[in-house]
């Protein structure tokens, strides 16, 4: 797996620190990594965007992005209104493969949900793991109403012939609810893919060493990591 796609069951799912986290956990194993934004919105040129944070949090890692629009819209809507090009999948997929030239692990970062609009012909990131023919990692709220829309990515995935490699809870709070417990053993079902992490809530405020050496504790060893689905629901997570 030298290009995986990231993408979100909505916005504000924790999408960019768990792309951080699996950065970091691979950082750990020896491999090179690359981080790739198709569109970053709402964050006007010289400021930080995604990109950043994840090179802020998991260390040497080569960040890159294809476009930026200041407006934090959808990114077909940011681009028409800026008056600029709209992003095409095909220019995402050539700038992975660059990467990937030189990269172990190329990481895809999507804007929002998976079928969040990049043009005006409706292309979205599942056209650009197609043209790489790349696995997507999906992130998952921890709460009510997370199998629903995990279901809807899973589903929008597999009509497309696209591979779910699993799901990660991209914030899973101190003190998880009855949903949120259940939903360890649910969101596996509503994917029909495994379970392959849970990033603790507020892990970005963590100091970028520490937040380096716990990322393994977050992920599963499909994605470099140490962790265990049966062990941390059967502790009571």
């Amino acid at each position: 797996m030298s290009v995986l796609v990231v993408t979100g069951t909505g916005t504000e799912v924790g999408k960019t620190v768990t792309t951080a986290a699996v950065a970091a956990a691979a950082v750990a194993r020896g491999r090179s990594v690359a981080m790739l934004k198709p569109a970053q919105t709402g964050v006007a040129e010289g400021e930080p965007g995604d990109a950043a944070e994840v090179a802020r949090l998991a260390g040497p890692v080569t960040c890159a992005e294809v476009a930026r629009f200041a407006e934090p819209l959808a990114p077909a809507t940011a681009a028409r209104r800026a008056g600029r090009a709209p992003v095409r999948p095909g220019e995402v997929a050539r700038a992975a493969r660059e990467l990937a030239a030189g990269h172990d692990l190329v990481l895809v970062e999507g804007a929002g949900g998976l079928l969040v609009r990049f043009d005006e012909a409706g292309s979205t990131l599942a056209d650009v793991a197609a043209l790489l023919d790349a696995p997507v990692l999906v992130v998952a709220h921890a709460g009510l109403g997370t199998l629903n829309t995990t279901a809807l990515t899973a589903e929008a995935l597999r009509a497309r012939g696209l591979r779910c490699l699993g799901v990660v809870v991209g914030s899973w709070p101190a003190d998880p609810d009855l949903a949120c417990r259940c939903n360890l053993a649910d969101l596996p079902l509503a994917a029909d893919a495994p379970l392959l992490g849970a990033v603790p809530q507020g892990a970005a405020a963590l100091a970028p060493a520490d937040f380096r050496a716990a990322a393994a504790d977050w992920l599963a060893p499909e994605l470099n990591g140490r962790w265990e689905a049966l062990r941390f629901a059967g502790a009571g997570a």
